[in-house]
């Protein structure tokens, strides 16, 4: 591919499209054009890349040859579709997570990939978009704490409920919560254990604090069992109003010569900037700022779609992720207010 990477946005109903699109233009691609159908969404957008063009239609993106790339935050049970219809025609595709929201989709999405030779990325931007994970992974691949035998992740969320739009409260369209932020959870689990296989062990899910949305999961856990290691995810939608960021989210690598724990966007009651990563071994006890720590999920990303290769991340580990969190949904055992 001589001409620069050129990409495309189909929805944008959640702000993590910002954040898919600052990866592209980090890694060097052209914003060609975008659509979406909610006027409200697309007149704040056109606002924020006023010089891009606004299609008249998802269709008149999917045919242009000219675009090699679709990016999508739409409706999280509409990512799938789209990615699929984009693979068809002839385009790589990175979504927002939760990238697939139901078995059948999966087993759909991977035919699909499989016929077509695209890539179907899911941008985990607990990974991705975290300085501190970003150096965990350097760390660990270099043998800081030996074997990492286990991951305890957890991903706490501010709900604010007033301001979620209905398909937040529909478990047809978001997914569920292991489905959701859980899957997250999963992507990094396989990722730091180095598991190529994996097993849900257990699983439940609630609603405990919102009885007036009895489809909202609002607490979710499980238990994982990779070829490389094992895993815990706890995710929840209860993060108080008095925590400066919308989530303390943290995760702990357990290793056979060490530790690493990451507190990835604060560091509670002492540092309202994130980035936090404490690394203990058989020497000694430190902390990093991984503030400046570079994220090459974009630049990586685009390489991918030049050279056909999966540098950013490997095509089964994405569905195996997705496979994972899917599982755990389905089989959660069903608590509190939830219908």
């Amino acid at each position: 591919m001589k001409q620069p990477v050129r990409f495309g946005v189909i929805g944008i109903n959640h702000g993590h499209i910002y954040g898919q699109i600052g990866h592209m233009l980090t890694g060097g691609a052209e914003f060609a054009a975008w659509f979406a159908p909610e006027p409200d969404l697309a007149a704040a957008f056109a606002d924020r890349f006023d010089s891009i063009p606004m299609a008249f239609g998802e269709e008149e993106i999917l045919e242009d040859e000219s675009i090699h790339v679709i990016l999508s935050a739409s409706v999280p049970s509409e990512r799938a579709p789209l990615g699929i219809r984009a693979m068809r025609h002839g385009k790589d595709f990175m979504a927002d997570k939760p990238g697939i929201t139901s078995l059948e989709a999966l087993a759909e999405v991977r035919r699909v990939q499989a016929q077509t030779g695209r890539i179907f990325s899911i941008c985990y931007s607990e990974h991705y978009d975290s300085s501190c994970t970003v150096r965990a992974g350097k760390l660990v691949q270099a043998g800081a704490i030996g074997k990492v035998v286990q991951t305890l992740g957890l991903g706490p969320h501010r709900a604010n409920v007033s301001g979620r739009p209905d398909w937040f409260f529909r478990k047809a369209h978001y997914g569920g919560i292991l489905t959701d932020i859980g899957s997250h959870q999963v992507e990094q689990f396989l990722f730091f254990t180095d598991s190529t296989t994996a097993e849900v062990v257990s699983s439940s899910v609630a609603n405990y604090r919102y009885p007036e949305f009895p489809e909202l999961e609002d607490f979710g856990e499980m238990t994982l069992r990779g070829d490389g290691g094992h895993g815990y995810v706890r995710v929840d939608w209860y993060t108080p109003e008095g925590l400066s960021t919308w989530g303390d989210g943290r995760l702990t690598i357990l290793g056979t010569e060490g530790y690493i724990e990451l507190r990835k966007y604060v560091d509670v009651a002492r540092d309202r900037q994130g980035g936090h990563l404490f690394l203990v071994d058989h020497r000694t006890e430190q902390y990093i700022d991984c503030t400046d720590e570079p994220l090459t999920f974009g630049h990586s990303f685009v390489t991918d779609v030049v050279n056909r290769t999966e540098t950013h991340a490997p095509q089964w580990r994405t569905f195996l992720a997705m496979e994972l969190a899917l599982i755990a949904e389905e089989e959660a055992l069903r608590a509190g207010n939830l219908r």
